[in-house]
C-alpha cells in the first residue's frame, strides 16, 4: 500500500516576522511569556493566510487578540486574517 503525499511550503521566519510578533506583544495582544504565540500568529499574517485555526483560547482565540490583531494588521498594511477554531469551519 502506498500513501500519497501533498506537497507543502514551511513558513519560516524573517524580519517582518520578528517586527509583527514584537508589535502584537507590546500591545498586549499576547504576553510576553507567550511568544511563540505572537510568532504563530504573526506568520499567518505576513504569508497572507486567510485563517488561523487555534484552540488556544488563552491568547490566540479570544476577542481581545482579534481585535488587535486587527489593528495592527490594518495600521501596517497587511490584509486582514481570521482567527477561529477548527469547530468553526463546520
Amino acid at each position: 500500500m502506498q500513501l500519497f503525499t501533498l506537497p507543502f511550503i514551511v513558513l519560516k521566519n524573517n524580519e517582518q516576522v520578528n517586527h509583527l510578533s514584537d508589535e502584537l506583544i507590546q500591545q498586549g495582544a499576547v504576553p510576553e511569556n507567550s511568544i511563540e504565540d505572537a510568532y504563530h500568529i504573526a506568520i499567518a499574517v505576513v504569508f497572507g493566510m486567510d485563517y488561523l485555526l487555534s484552540w488556544n483560547f488563552r491568547h490566540i482565540v479570544r476577542l481581545k487578540t482579534q481585535d488587535i490583531v486587527r489593528m495592527i494588521t490594518t495600521l501596517k498594511g497587511y490584509c486582514p486574517i481570521k482567527i477561529i477554531t477548527p469547530a468553526e469551519l463546520i
